[in-house]
């Protein structure tokens, strides 16, 4: 039977630029690549479409109508919580549409599967983190033109091999994030906007401390520069989720992170939140504060992760 393994890898969401629009884009994204968490797919020639996960079996069913094969049997091996700001959905996604364009030799492009999907189409961070990984910002879609376009990609650049991520993931929030998103979320990014001197402000950000402090390898400058623009964007969601974060445990733990580094931010709706610094002792004794903090606030994980440059990996496995 023939196979194709595929890893995909995770991502960190800083924030969206531009809900304004008001010079014919809208969104715009900022984020990471990171090594771990990941997923890990085992798909096979098969008739129909079997798998250990839904959404797996979801994106086959769509794929494989779109381009008339005969189907597909997945395995996925590896998994991270979904709907939590680390991309799983996104990520799986794209890592079934490689699988099976390799295993029936239809030589589809990333693009080709996200327009497929419609996936990586509102927010291309979870493409350009499959095909390329590193620091990303690609710069929205044209207005009239969501699902019909990949957004741009903008900058793209290697994330340094120092820099670690500590990555929070706290159980209490996840269910009322997880069911609000599913019921409520594309409602919500039809009607949210934003005033545009806000947009000019994060636009500033991004464009004069935020890219020349990642080009500098400077992270405390890069640090202060993505801390303020996702606080400043948590402003946008306030009403949507009742605070600058999603929750308490987020605020706390972010309060927390700052103690130790100049770099903070929720990822997406959250519960992820993380940090970023450049001392394996800091880092350590972060994971543990942050820790302390979990196990008296209802548990979570904490994954503490590399920056990864490069997108999926794709091999045969039989």
């Amino acid at each position: 039977m023939e196979c194709i393994e595929v890893v995909a890898p995770s991502h960190l969401h800083v924030g969206n630029i531009d809900f304004d629009g008001g010079l014919g884009r809208l969104y715009g994204t900022i984020g990471f690549t990171l090594e771990n968490p990941s997923i890990v797919v085992k798909v096979y020639r098969h008739n129909g479409v079997v798998s250990n996960d839904v959404y797996a079996e979801r994106f086959a069913d769509v794929l494989i109508s779109r381009y008339g094969v005969d189907g597909v049997k997945i395995d996925v091996i590896r998994r991270f919580p979904e709907y939590v700001g680390l991309g799983y959905v996104t990520h799986l996604g794209f890592a079934i549409g490689v699988a099976i364009s390799h295993l029936y030799d239809l030589k589809l492009s990333m693009k080709d599967i996200a327009l497929t999907i419609k996936r990586g189409l509102l927010t291309a961070l979870g493409y350009y983190a499959c095909g390329y990984g590193g620091f990303i910002v690609e710069g929205g879609f044209r207005r009239g033109m969501l699902d019909r376009m990949v957004p741009p990609l903008i900058f793209r650049g290697d994330i340094p091999s120092d820099w670690i991520f500590v990555v929070v993931v706290p159980n209490l929030p996840r269910k009322k994030i997880v069911d609000m998103r599913i019921a409520r979320e594309d409602a919500i990014l039809r009607e949210v906007s934003m005033d545009k001197n806000l947009a000019g402000y994060l636009s500033r950000l991004v464009l004069m401390k935020i890219i020349p402090s990642f080009i500098e390898g400077d992270l405390k400058g890069f640090g202060e520069g993505i801390t303020e623009f996702n606080r400043a964007l948590g402003s946008i969601w306030l009403k949507y989720q009742g605070g600058i974060y999603c929750c308490d445990i987020v605020e706390k733990g972010i309060e927390i992170i700052l103690r130790y580094t100049t770099a903070a931010c929720q990822s997406s709706w959250g519960p992820t939140f993380y940090g970023i610094l450049d001392d394996e002792n800091r880092a350590s004794m972060l994971v543990e504060e942050l820790r302390r903090f979990l196990d008296s606030n209802g548990g979570g994980d904490i994954f503490v992760s590399r920056g990864r440059n490069r997108g999926l990996e794709v091999r045969n496995c039989g």
